[in-house]
């Protein structure tokens, strides 16, 4: 049964529909893509199939469900084309992990692009499988994931400590915006049958800088800039209508996880091409 926007949304925002109701709050959220069992970030882009020949058990060990997709090849490829969407893969990985509410979990050695050379069950393996290759460490990616911590680290809009509630902001400056909004690629608010449809693989979602219920070590109200994250995974470019000047007078591109990402500011009301399986961030630009 394929996954629909709905469940997405909860995931990015901190999981409300697990924790809320209990009283925790976002921070409860303990995220990840990968762990110490399983493929690493890299395998995962790399290898429809467990490989675990090398721990002795005829392959029968380690699960077989692993919820990867290879990008057309299995396992190392010459491919530019597999190679090209591999990284990107993990990018988007990356970004999805590190801007979504609550505690990201990084596998160690996945901001480097580290394999197992397919093996997901690696604990008979305390060589050079498990290991990290530092010589041939993905400086490309682990730079990426600098980037992409630092944009977390820096704007408190993508670690707040409580939930979302999508009313109007009352704040002074806030122009009576929602603290999040959701869009679909036409620029339409998001419905119930968009959350449902289980086809639907692109939405994009409004954090709003001053809807942060926080207060400082201060004090005073946490504000902060905001954010239009926009995902889109299908397999085709698609056109992003960004909202009117309301939101924003101008986007200034924050991060891109397709290898095209050369672009300048966007006015509002536009449109923005987010590349096929891909991972656009926009900034409000500040006054």
């Amino acid at each position: 049964e394929p996954a629909t926007l709905d469940e997405f949304a909860y995931r990015l925002t901190g999981s409300a529909d697990l924790y809320e109701q209990t009283g925790r709050r976002p921070f409860a959220s303990i995220n990840f893509v990968t762990a110490h069992d399983g493929f690493t970030l890299r395998d995962l882009v790399s290898y429809n199939e467990k490989h675990n020949e090398a721990n002795g058990e005829d392959n029968h060990d380690g699960e077989s469900n692993n919820k990867s997709w290879n990008c057309g090849a299995e396992g190392p490829s010459d491919d530019p084309a597999v190679n090209t969407l591999r990284a990107q893969q993990q990018r988007n990985f990356l970004a999805t992990l590190l801007l979504s509410q609550g505690v990201p979990m990084l596998s160690h050695g996945d901001e480097l692009g580290r394999t197992q050379g397919g093996n997901n069950n690696v604990y008979c393996q305390d060589n050079d499988i498990s290991w990290i290759d530092w010589a041939t460490a993905d400086l490309d990616l682990l730079e990426f994931a600098r980037s992409v911590s630092a944009l977390r680290a820096a704007h408190p809009v993508f670690r707040r400590r409580r939930f979302f509630d999508g009313r109007p902001v009352r704040e002074a400056g806030a122009a009576g915006l929602p603290d999040i909004a959701w869009f679909a690629p036409d620029g339409s608010d998001m419905t119930a049958e968009d959350w449902e449809t289980g086809y639907a693989k692109s939405v994009a979602v409004y954090l709003n800088g001053q809807g942060i219920s926080d207060l400082d070590n201060r004090g005073q109200r946490v504000v902060d800039d905001s954010f239009m994250l926009c995902f889109n995974a299908h397999y085709e470019p698609i056109e992003f209508a960004l909202p009117p000047a309301q939101f924003a007078a101008r986007w200034i591109p924050a991060i891109s996880t397709s290898a095209n990402s050369g672009r300048g500011a966007v006015p509002a009301g536009n449109t923005v091409t987010v590349d096929a399986r891909a991972v656009l961030v926009l900034q409000a630009e500040s006054d």
